[in-house]
């Protein structure tokens, strides 16, 4: 009785304290991704992707709060934990895909769920995930490796087919153009700020 006790959702169980506990922690590691993304915006570091141009208004407007005098006493705002509070609802939003962030903010507009042909689910589905079109997926330096692994091997695996394996070509050159334009926008939203070493293939 002891041993399942854990693993029921019945009232006592540890079930749902446990489920808490786990959104607890997720949500504590994104607040912290969502304020490191922020202080790189304002080093001159911006995020790249379909929805960088939102993710950086959002960022403009967390800018012009901070500016603002807060409506309580004593009028200011009291630094890195009013910044945390007003991050804390686009936290709620972000979902980690292997090689983007999704700003799953607006359902309707998320390309997975259209894919999938469920408009009206909760969650993202991280395993349809094309970052390159989703107007809700940004790019950020952490994802440049990934990215750029990606352009390697696909060069690779381009130079190893023979002549006869035309639509093959055709798909990894897609693939490769794709990685390749992932990698250049990364680098462009980050030049400001950052010099990138040359990637191993280069």
């Amino acid at each position: 009785m002891v041993t399942t006790e854990g693993y029921t959702a019945r009232p006592g169980g540890a079930q749902a304290k446990l489920l808490a506990e786990v959104h607890e922690h997720e949500q504590e590691r994104n607040l912290s991704l969502v304020l490191a993304e922020f202080r790189n915006y304002q080093q001159g570091v911006m995020p790249a992707g379909p929805g960088a141009r939102d993710l950086v208004g959002f960022y403009e407007q967390i800018d012009g709060a901070l500016a603002r005098p807060s409506d309580t006493p004593p009028h200011v705002r009291t630094g890195d934990q009013d910044l945390r509070n007003l991050l804390s609802k686009r936290a709620g939003t972000l979902h980690l895909g292997s090689a983007n962030y999704c700003w799953f903010a607006e359902p309707a507009k998320a390309l997975c769920l259209k894919l999938a042909g469920t408009p009206n689910a909760s969650k993202p589905l991280t395993g349809m995930c094309d970052s390159a079109r989703c107007p809700q997926a940004t790019h950020h330096p952490c994802h440049r490796p990934i990215w750029a692994v990606t352009v390697t091997l696909t060069r690779t695996f381009l130079g190893s087919l023979s002549r006869p394996q035309k639509s093959e070509r055709i798909r990894l050159q897609a693939e490769l153009d794709r990685a390749q334009r992932v990698v250049d926008e990364i680098d462009s939203a980050t030049a400001p700020a950052t010099t990138k070493e040359p990637d191993a293939d280069q």
